[in-house]
């Protein structure tokens, strides 16, 4: 009997918790709702964390299906030893303007709700994860960086969703704010124009993870990761097959007039591998490009000229080279009028 009114108590303690409670499973593909936010339900394969879709290590990392207001918004593979994720997946279906007024949350499932049943966000003696009071303050000029940021967010309340400490990282403020967020925008404008399915409608698949550092940490606690990296993948209705891009930047202070260059999926792959020593990444199943990128120019009336350029394996980026390789006949570009 005592054990039956302890479960309920924890059930009548989770129900209070909603809507930042999510739900930790042991694969994504679990739960329907959340195996849809991989594209062809298939997870990243990162070795020695996430193979197959199964956790190669069940007691340090956690998949989660973050559910908020009873509706399932994205993916998150969580380091409950470094007490950050690993990525986060979404669908990207388009967005709205502007960034709603919200508390940061936590996730009461990574916890062991019977020894430390206080589940606010400013709680010091949580365990698995960050809380605020590990960001407030901090003398190393860090923010809350999200993975899946809230300006991919196709309404307000999938936005109020991101705010979830196990969707960010901490990111040095000068970068997050700047060539990082600069990127955002920059991608989101790419996925509006040019991640159009058969239907006309706006979807693309965007995975978004951070390498974490070897001792480097915040408050003693949180694992502040020495790399940050994205990666998207969608059908172009217009030129008719898959395209992908992918970005990423070491977490220091941005440089002066710092960019981000468009890189291929294949060169995301191979940094990866780079930064793990460990070879056999792949962010997105294989019909997603490894050796061209999507690139958009304009010409002088400002109609988008879209196209994917080939890219030598090892080869980083494709920036004004897009431009080049036009005037060479190495990108098949097709015109159409911006969104």
């Amino acid at each position: 009997m005592m054990g039956v009114l302890n479960h309920l108590s924890t059930l009548l303690l989770l129900s209070l918790l909603l809507p930042a409670l999510s739900h930790v499973v042991e694969k994504f593909s679990d739960v329907k709702d959340c195996e849809k936010f991989f594209l062809e339900g298939t997870t990243p394969n990162l070795p020695g964390i996430l193979v197959g879709g199964t956790v190669q290590d069940q007691n340090r990392y956690k998949p989660i299906c973050q559910l908020f207001n009873n509706i399932y918004r994205f993916a998150t593979l969580h380091d409950t030893t470094n007490r950050i994720p690993v990525f986060s997946a979404y669908t990207f279906t388009g967005k709205v303007v502007g960034r709603p007024s919200q508390s940061w949350m936590i996730e009461p499932q990574l916890e062991d709700l019977k020894k430390q049943p206080d589940m606010k966000v400013d709680n010091k003696a949580v365990t698995h994860q960050a809380v605020d009071t590990d960001y407030e303050n901090n003398n190393k000029h860090l923010d809350r960086g999200h993975l899946f940021p809230c300006s991919h967010a196709l309404d307000d309340a999938a936005k109020r969703s991101t705010f979830t400490l196990t969707n960010a990282v901490p990111q040095n403020e000068k970068f997050n704010r700047g060539s990082w967020k600069t990127m955002e925008c920059r991608v989101r404008k790419y996925l509006v124009e040019n991640c159009k399915d058969n239907n006309n409608k706006i979807k693309a698949y965007v995975v978004t993870g951070a390498v974490p550092s070897s001792s480097n940490t915040l408050n003693n606690r949180v694992n502040i990761p020495d790399l940050m990296w994205t990666a998207y993948c969608c059908y172009n209705n217009n030129l008719k097959q898959w395209v992908a891009q992918a970005h990423w930047s070491k977490n220091v202070q941005d440089t002066n007039k710092k960019t981000l260059t468009p890189e291929t999926l294949g060169a995301l792959e191979g940094e990866l591998k780079n930064s793990y020593k460990v070879d056999g990444f792949q962010v997105f199943p294989k019909n997603c490009p490894r050796t061209v990128i999507l690139s958009v120019l304009e010409d002088e009336t400002g109609r988008n000229l879209e196209g994917v350029e080939e890219v030598e394996p090892g080869k980083r980026g494709a920036g004004k080279g897009a431009e080049r390789g036009a005037e060479k006949g190495a990108i098949r570009w097709r015109e159409h009028q911006g969104s």
